[in-house]
């Protein structure tokens, strides 16, 4: 949450997410308002690289929302179930243009060596994920990992203490362009926070990136994309801000 300032300022926190019968996520009380109006006055589409469990532990405040974006895009929700017609367009492209899953997987498991491997997990049967010890993972391993990687269709990226290996179709630019198809949107609106975002920000007619996440770490940036100085829930609310200032503008916004 990156909070900076002394306890007794510290905002007020509504816990968005559970896992495990603990509290895991949060955002301000000010978000979750200006959230709640974004909802109500844009077509807001919640978009992550979870899987659709992992997603369905969320719990944002507002309105529902009719579509979301889950498995880095390998799934468009509409009214919270998955779109067939959308699934098989995914399909076709990462089997046309890529090596099958398992033999990335087995690539990674032959390499990655115990002593830092701690979890190795598959997601929605789209692409896969391992999670690291940081300090024992060697400097060269994911480097190695990404040029095998590249020729075969699929891309690797470090994220914190996992590293994910995604199929190159597996966009969730090119969900978003088919939402807004669907939805007659003509102007899109972006933010995120992590490597796995990059292309959604760039294919946004405008977008946003706070400073923390991997994007700031590797000093990411784009001609479209704003770069915030908030971190944390902090900056969870100025993005609100912008968006709903951006959508105001110009109301045909998504």
């Amino acid at each position: 949450m990156q909070l900076t300032m002394p306890d007794e300022q510290a905002p007020r926190l509504l816990c968005v997410e559970v896992y495990g019968r603990a509290p895991l996520c949060y955002m301000t009380e000010t978000a979750a308002a200006l959230l709640g109006e974004l909802a109500r006055t844009t077509v807001f589409v919640p978009t992550t690289t979870r899987t659709r469990e992992q997603y369905g532990r969320i719990h944002l405040p507002g309105p529902a929302s009719r579509y979301a974006i889950c498995a880095n895009g390998g799934h468009i929700l509409v009214d919270g179930v998955s779109d067939p017609d959308w699934q098989a367009r995914v399909a076709r492209r990462i089997a046309d243009e890529c090596v099958s899953l398992d033999q990335v997987r087995s690539h990674v498991l032959a390499t990655a060596d115990p002593v830092w491997l701690l979890k190795e997990r598959v997601a929605e049967d789209l692409f896969t994920y391992v999670v690291v010890d940081r300090a024992a993972l060697p400097d060269g391993w994911v480097k190695e990992l990404a040029a095998w990687a590249d020729p075969r269709g699929w891309t690797v990226s470090l994220q914190g203490r996992k590293i994910y290996a995604v199929p190159k179709p597996l966009t969730k630019s090119a969900a978003m362009a088919e939402v807004a198809r669907r939805t007659g949107a003509t102007r899109t609106l972006a933010a995120g926070d992590s490597l796995l975002d990059a292309d959604l920000l760039v294919a946004a007619d405008r977008a946003w990136r706070p400073g923390h996440g991997e994007l700031a770490d590797s000093g990411w940036g784009a001609p479209n994309t704003e770069v915030l100085r908030e971190r944390g829930v902090a900056a969870g609310e100025e993005i609100l801000r912008r968006f709903l200032r951006a959508a105001e503008a110009r109301p045909a916004g998504l």
